[in-house]
């Protein structure tokens, strides 16, 4: 794809940028799919964080996504993280038809979906909604698969059943024993004031914060 002049323009002012700045240039631009698309086929990990946030949501089709998603496994853990929760964050997570979408992901055969999958369900608990009613469902997938998943749908995972385990006392028992059965993250190590992902642990200390 031939590069703009706008867009080498955009990719020259953000290299190595902050992602505050990130942010402030897509908030001048809003939405420019176009655009987006050009700063994506660069392979770069600015730009395809600026990319991520004027994204056209009504272009976003499955296909569109699958390519998205392939693309983001080129990035190493940290960059492919940034690009992931930023996609599903700034457009999945905003639309109907694509909440729609991320919630057919659990079976996926790509691990960025699958991962998405897994972050949007995290998600509904933590921001305060009601929990929907597939706790039950969700445990069973993460008491069969945790133990196996790919460690980029992994920690993901286990965040979720972190999340089931704070928010609906139900089945925090069950999370807990999850954790201990599998000890995933026990011997993490993790800076002062984090939390860590050991599953009792973690349910423990964020329990302990909303009592």
């Amino acid at each position: 794809m031939t590069v703009s002049a706008r867009a080498e323009k955009l990719i020259s002012e953000i290299s190595d940028a902050k992602l505050g700045d990130i942010k402030r240039c897509a908030k001048e631009i809003k939405t420019d799919h176009d655009l987006a698309l050009e700063l994506w086929a660069t392979g770069a990990y600015f730009p395809r964080l600026l990319a991520v946030l004027i994204l056209d949501k009504k272009r976003l089709t499955q296909d569109v996504i699958d390519e998205l998603a392939a693309d983001i496994l080129e990035h190493d853990d940290s960059e492919r993280s940034q690009l992931a929760d930023w996609l599903m964050a700034n457009q999945l997570a905003k639309d109907k038809k694509l909440i729609s979408l991320m919630e057919t992901w659990e079976s996926s055969p790509s691990p960025i979906l699958r991962r998405l999958f897994w972050y949007h369900q995290a998600r509904l608990r933590w921001t305060g909604k009601t929990p929907p009613g597939n706790s039950s469902e969700l445990m069973d997938s993460l008491e069969k698969n945790l133990a196996a998943a790919e460690p980029v749908v992994q920690w993901t995972m286990n965040f979720c059943a972190g999340q089931i385990g704070v928010h609906e006392p139900a089945f925090r028992s069950r999370c807990i024993k999850l954790g201990e059965t599998l000890g995933l993250y026990k011997d993490e190590h993790v800076s002062k004031n984090c939390v860590p992902s050991y599953l009792p642990e973690f349910i423990r200390i964020e329990v302990s914060k909303r009592e």
